[in-house]
């Protein structure tokens, strides 16, 4: 797993990554009530908006920390949200994308570089 300095992480397999926000940014949001996740086909580069969560306290857009192709939305957020502050790294993903860059994935923190990056915020 990587991350982003906008909190958001990729498991890779194979030349699909699953991208969603890490449990800091969950906890900073606070309960998630609504997520919007990206259609299957759009087209997405690094840094663009990918989906968009909203919470009791703010609306926030997740960003896509890989360029690629949507191949798969997690629907089930539409009617459980919640999903998203109880498992924000595993099932309260947001999207599946084809990478079209593998590199790009090695330009991402891992987990102990999040970590360090956590202590500075």
């Amino acid at each position: 797993m990587r991350f982003t300095k906008d909190h958001e992480w990729v498991a890779l397999d194979g030349d699909v990554a699953t991208i969603g926000i890490t449990a800091y940014a969950a906890e900073q949001l606070g309960d998630v009530v609504f997520v919007e996740v990206p259609e299957v086909g759009k087209a997405v580069k690094t840094g663009e908006g990918l989906a968009v969560v909203e919470s009791v306290k703010a609306a926030s857009d997740v960003y896509a920390p890989l360029s690629g192709e949507v191949i798969e939305g997690n629907g089930a957020l539409g009617d459980a949200p919640e999903t998203v502050n109880a498992e924000p790294e595993t099932g309260g993903w947001f999207a599946r994308v084809k990478v079209s860059d593998p590199l790009e994935y090695e330009a991402l923190m891992d987990r102990a570089a999040y970590d360090a990056y956590l202590e500075t915020l």
